[in-house]
């Protein structure tokens, strides 16, 4: 490699805070950082597939532009000139979108999602658009007809990368991408952050503007980043959140900067404990490193106390009346229509919402309310609740059971209106990623994130590169 390729393969490997900061200080080029991603795309995306398009040539002619502004002094902001990948659920105008779906492989977009206004407002550059599974529908991350992305810690089996941002996940763990944008309606910021060995932000509904966003479940939807460390989240998460006329969830709802308590530590804080009885079920090593995050966040001064829940976890595995009640909305003609090539698995679940009755669906709505205040009660005085993010590391393709998901310990957060922050925390003996995630009530991201900031000073699991990208 020479000296050229060696600076361009390294830019790749910094954060994207890093890259922020070298760009605004004239040190480095928006095309230089540009030019560094799309070279690793054009070498590792035949094997990954994580991008359904690239926007190379687009992209450059952005930077370019952002290279100008930042020497002439016009730079827009902090994040000018610094890439980041999109899922494509989230529409660009002109652009097509295809919400993981063969059938939409030529839906041209009309409009352009609020949080990618934000972001090009920002002088962020498009590389292109992530896979997804079809409709945002599946926990693993696998799509039939689009094809799955291949997780890039194990370079021998395809294995899940988690969903529905699977393409996201992989995009940013193979440093194809600094950051991307995922959405969460059950896990699917949290699931492909825990397989691919990211931390991923799962915001409180209203937190982001979901306008020009495919949905899924509009009760339950949320943007969210997903970045190779903690600063990196807060940063995007920052640009992502804000009210916005165009969704009426956002309204009311005021933007809160976490990076001012970002670094203030842990000591003092109260982090609870998941009940005993949620560890079964769950992989030893996934239990090891679980515990090693408890010790070492309690070695910072934190308290770590038991929290006893009028529920379990995978209660909310069943309670899914809104969620399949709004997917039936969205999408249910399509699964309707024999003719429409869909895959079989999202098909299924999609079908499942013509059943739910108006009865089932508000009841579904009062409980969510019961338990809302129920949790509320439960961590009185706790400022988040710690469980692993997934009960076990990415298994192999062929082990994946369509009709079982992996979202046991992510999906109560969506129900419960809740945020979380999923981070690295550990590894199995055979490399794959585990994960931590700690849940706190709706719109307190900042100590989400606070909390996830001191354990990745006090660890380096974060900063691990899969071998077969390195």
């Amino acid at each position: 490699m020479n000296d050229a390729s060696r600076h361009l393969s390294d830019l790749a490997f910094l954060p994207a805070h890093v890259l922020a900061r070298e760009i605004a200080a004239k040190r480095v080029s928006p095309v230089d950082v540009v030019d560094a991603f799309l070279k690793r795309i054009d070498k590792f995306e035949p094997k990954l597939q994580s991008f359904v398009a690239v926007y190379g040539v687009d992209a450059r002619l952005a930077a370019e532009a952002a290279d100008k502004a930042i020497r002439s002094g016009h730079a827009v902001g902090p994040l000018h000139g610094v890439p980041v990948a999109l899922k494509d659920l989230i529409e660009l105008e002109g652009r097509i979108t295809t919400g993981g779906s063969a059938h939409w492989r030529t839906r041209r977009s009309t409009v352009t999602a609020t949080i990618a206004r934000r972001m090009i407002a920002q002088g962020m550059i498009v590389l292109g658009k992530t896979h997804t599974v079809e409709f945002a529908f599946g926990g693993w991350g696998t799509n039939q007809h689009m094809g799955t992305p291949w997780n890039p810690w194990d370079p021998e089996h395809a294995r899940t990368p988690g969903g529905s941002s699977n393409g996201s996940g992989v995009a940013v763990a193979a440093r194809l991408a600094p950051w991307a944008i995922g959405t969460d309606t059950g896990g699917s910021v949290r699931l492909p952050a825990s397989f691919c060995g990211l931390t991923g932000l799962k915001l409180t509904i209203g937190r982001a503007s979901t306008h020009g966003i495919l949905p899924l479940s509009t009760s339950l939807d949320t943007p969210g980043p997903m970045a190779r460390d903690v600063e990196d989240a807060a940063l995007l998460y920052n640009v992502l959140q804000g009210p916005d006329p165009l969704d009426p969830n956002t309204r009311g709802i005021l933007s809160v900067d976490p990076l001012p308590t970002l670094k203030r530590g842990v000591r003092g804080l109260r982090l609870g404990r998941m009940p005993a009885s949620e560890r079964e079920g769950c992989a030893q090593e996934v239990l090891a490193a679980y515990d090693s995050s408890l010790e070492t966040l309690a070695g910072l001064g934190a308290e770590i106390v038991d929290v006893v829940l009028p529920f379990a976890f995978s209660d909310f595995l069943r309670a899914q009346a809104i969620l399949e009640a709004e997917a039936y909305f969205n999408d249910g003609a399509m699964a309707e229509d024999a003719g429409v090539t869909m895959d079989d698995a999202v098909r299924a679940r999609v079908l499942v919402g013509a059943k739910v009755s108006a009865q089932d669906y508000l009841a579904t709505k009062r409980r969510q309310v019961e338990c809302k205040a129920q949790m509320a009660a439960a961590m009185a005085g706790v400022d988040a609740l710690l469980t692993p993010s997934t009960a076990m590391a990415a298994i192999r393709l062929d082990e994946v059971d369509q009709a079982l998901m992996p979202s046991r310990f992510t999906r109560f957060g969506n129900f419960m209106e809740m945020c979380a922050l999923s981070l690295p925390n550990g590894f199995t003996a055979g490399g794959l990623p585990l994960s931590l995630q700690i849940c706190c009530p709706g719109y307190e991201e900042a100590m989400a994130l606070r909390i996830g900031y001191a354990l990745q000073q006090a660890t380096d699991c974060h900063k691990r590169v899969p071998a077969m990208v390195a």
